[in-house]
């Protein structure tokens, strides 16, 4: 019976799932702002989070700010950086 039954395959139980925000998400914050975890929360981008905060490079920025995540792509590294803002590692 175990033989013909399909597997389902496996589902890591330590798995870290990371609120995403896209790097065209951060444009509604003005030039030189400190974008981190308490603002994306009060301006209702994050309703909570559980693991840490993903920036995503989908989109563009075009005025400086200094970005506090835990994690980057490489894609919205260097679009926070040519436009002239910092991306922190927290």
């Amino acid at each position: 019976m175990q033989r013909r039954l399909p597997k389902r395959g496996f589902k890591n139980p330590f798995r870290k799932e990371y609120d995403i925000i896209n790097v065209k998400d951060l444009t509604r914050f003005p030039a030189g702002t400190v974008v981190d975890v308490a603002t994306l929360k009060t301006s209702g981008l994050l309703s909570r989070v559980r693991f840490g905060v993903k920036v995503l490079g989908g989109g563009s920025i075009s005025h400086p700010l200094t970005v506090r995540a835990h994690h980057y792509s490489l894609s919205a590294k260097r679009k926070i950086e040519e436009a002239g803002g910092k991306a922190e590692v927290i």
